[in-house]
Order: structure tokens, then sequence, then C-alpha cells
């Protein structure tokens, strides 16, 4: 049986060139990138290399990319160590209410250390409201961290104009770029963003590794301390390997194929619900269908069907789609996107699926799933009768 993988917002497979990115180094490149004689040097230079390349991706200067085990580390680092540095300006903290749990739990632990923390609510697009992010903002908030899209729904926020109101604001601006990251252009200096968090293995690089943008102004402690890795910033020793393996990831993203992505996945979504449609099946779009969402997320209601139904069913199909986030997919807990999205009572929370698309994605996989979907669908509401 032939297996296709639509999870792609969970993780995604590396690309053939990131293998032989990393398999060279690791074949070749072995020293420490902080020892100073020959097999040191030679690991320093991938790792400027490597850093160069990245910093290039977003506008950014090469000194202002800190390397971290992934998008975990990187928001961590960037919510608790500038809530603890700017404590005594206030302790206000906006944020929304769909952001990843490696936002949302280092949150709840500030919370229980006395500060204060805004969860703006979303409407059913997924979307914030700016009016809402002006009403939150006053003279207490030290730190804005808001995704720059959902890894569920595939919404966008307004980070632009978040950025341009902060701009003369005392807050620190920070941004979960993990799921937009390979999909749209950044530019950090046009965003004004602060702080930016993603990893490599949602852009079919390695797993454990990822990275945090910091503005060169921005001065706060490091989160791990030890060694003198990345100039005092994040200590450790590099993982060389794998950082040349997320530059080589970062180098396959070109803007052109960026655009194109965005516009098979768009595409691909289409041709699900046309499949849907035709069949008569009755399903939902949690979210919305648009051109600048993150198209590589789909989240479908598929009406009075179970989504464990679903994605068991989907499973011996052949087909891997997911229930929601992977980091709290084995949870009992409802989606929280989508909890706050359509309300804790709403039917949606328990019968939808994510399928989330990516660079190995055909058009006869989307096919083949569509395809099976409808059948399953059609099953199950058969036996449901």
């Amino acid at each position: 049986m032939q297996h296709v993988y639509l999870d792609n917002a969970a993780t995604t497979p590396m690309a053939p060139e990131v293998i032989t990115a990393m398999t060279q180094q690791m074949q070749g490149d072995f020293g420490n990138a902080s020892s100073t004689h020959w097999f040191g040097r030679q690991a320093h230079t991938v790792l400027d290399a490597s850093r160069k390349q990245i910093a290039a991706s977003l506008n950014a200067k090469p000194d202002d990319i800190i390397f971290t085990s992934g998008a975990t580390e990187s928001n961590n680092t960037a919510i608790m160590q500038v809530a603890h540095a700017f404590a005594a300006r206030g302790k206000h903290i906006i944020t929304t209410a769909i952001e990843h749990p490696s936002v949302l739990q280092p949150l709840k632990q500030l919370e229980a250390e006395g500060f204060r923390v805004t969860y703006l609510p979303v409407d059913t697009k997924g979307e914030i409201s700016l009016a809402d992010f002006d009403a939150a903002l006053d003279d207490e908030t030290i730190l804005v961290t808001i995704m720059m899209g959902n890894n569920e729904v595939g919404s966008r926020m307004p980070i632009e104009a978040i950025g341009a109101r902060l701009a003369t604001h005392q807050a620190v601006f920070h941004t979960d770029a993990t799921q937009a990251y390979g999909l749209v252009a950044i530019d950090v200096q046009a965003l004004h963003v602060d702080l930016l968090s993603t990893s490599a293995h949602k852009i079919n690089g390695p797993k454990g590794v990822g990275f945090l943008y910091r503005q060169p102004k921005l001065l706060v402690h490091p989160f791990l301390r030890g060694g003198e890795q990345e100039k005092k910033r994040r200590a450790g020793t590099e993982n060389i390997a794998g950082i040349a393996g997320f530059a080589q990831a970062v180098a396959l993203l070109t803007p052109a194929v960026k655009a194109q992505h965005q516009a098979d996945y768009l595409g691909f979504k289409r041709q699900i619900m046309a499949a849907l449609d035709e069949a008569g099946v009755a399903y939902a779009v949690n979210g919305s269908v648009q051109a600048d969402n993150l198209n590589h997320v789909f989240n479908l209601w598929l009406k009075g069907l179970s989504t464990y139904a679903l994605q068991t069913n989907l499973d011996l199909a052949g087909f891997a789609v997911s229930g929601g986030s992977a980091c709290t997919a084995g949870s009992l807990e409802p989606s929280h996107v989508l909890t706050a999205m359509f309300g804790a009572d709403s039917p949606r929370i328990g019968e939808s699926i994510r399928i989330s698309f990516g660079a190995f994605t055909t058009a006869a996989d989307v096919a083949a799933f569509a395809q099976a979907l409808v059948k399953i669908a059609q099953r199950l509401s058969a036996r449901a009768k």
C-alpha cells in the first residue's frame, strides 16, 4: 500500500540536498567550532557561512542570528528573558489565544510569577482585531508575542501593522514564524520585529535545529548558560551538521519557490473542496481559503464525523493527517485554536482534521486523498444513520 504524507505542519521530510549537505559535514568536518585548531576553524567556517545564508533570508545581519535547538527553545528564550529583563518597566504582555504551546506555556509560568497577560481573541477565520490590540496596549506593556501564522488553520496575523504600532513603544515585539518562514517573504527591518523564532524541520531541514533572530540593540541575558558559544548568547556546542542542513534548506527556498508553493497549496485546497462538493459531503472550512493565508494548512470540519474515526480510517487507507497541533495530538484536551475560534461547545472541535501539504506533495497525492476522504466520509455517515 502506498502511504501519502499530509501532515507537513507537524514536520517535513528532509530534502535530498539537505541530507547531502549534512552527510558531507558529518563525514568531513567533525571539529568543535570553538576550537582554535584547523578542525575547529573548518567547522567555524561552515557555521559562519550558514549564519550568513540564513540572515540574508530575513534581511538581517549574520550576528543577529542565534542558533538554537528549535523554535521551542527560541520562543522560551525570547519570552522568559525579555519579561525578566524588562520587568521594572512593567509586567504586561500581549499575545493571542491561538499561539503554539511553546509560547502559551512560558506565559502561564510568567502569570504565576505575577505578570499580566492579555490573550487577544480571534474570529471564526482565526484572525485577531487590531482594535483589540490597540485597546490592550498600555504603558505597562513590555512584550508583545504574536505568531506570524497559525499552525492549525493557517490564518495570518497583521505583523506589519503591529510592528508599526510598536516602533515608538517600549514593548519588545516577538513573532513565532515557525509555520510562515518557509512560505512567505520576511523582512525583519520592514516588519519592525525585535525577535523571531523558527525551526529547520518545518522547511525540509533537520529536527533539533532552529534560530532566534534578535535585533542587535536588544540586550537580554542568555537563556542557556555555560560556554561562550554564539557570542555568549546561547551556551552549548553548535550542531554544525544540523546548521549546515538548515542553511541548505533555506537556500532552496527562493522567493519564487515560496510563491509557487503558496499557489500550489491553494490549488490543492480547492481540489479537495471540489471533490467533497461533487460528492455532496457535508463539510466546512475551519478558517478561510484565501491566497494570503499559510496555504499549506487546511483544516476541515466533516460534519457529524469524529476526528478519531476520520484519522484512523485515513491512516488505514494510507493517508497521514492530524487532528491539530502535533505538540498536543496525544492529549485528550480539545484544540485550543478551534475552541478560541468557535467556542468550547462547538461540534467542530471533535469533528475536524488538519491536512497539511509540503514540498513533495503532488496533485496526484491530493487527488487520491480526496477520493479516499469522500469514500470514508460517506461510509462513516451511512453507519451513523
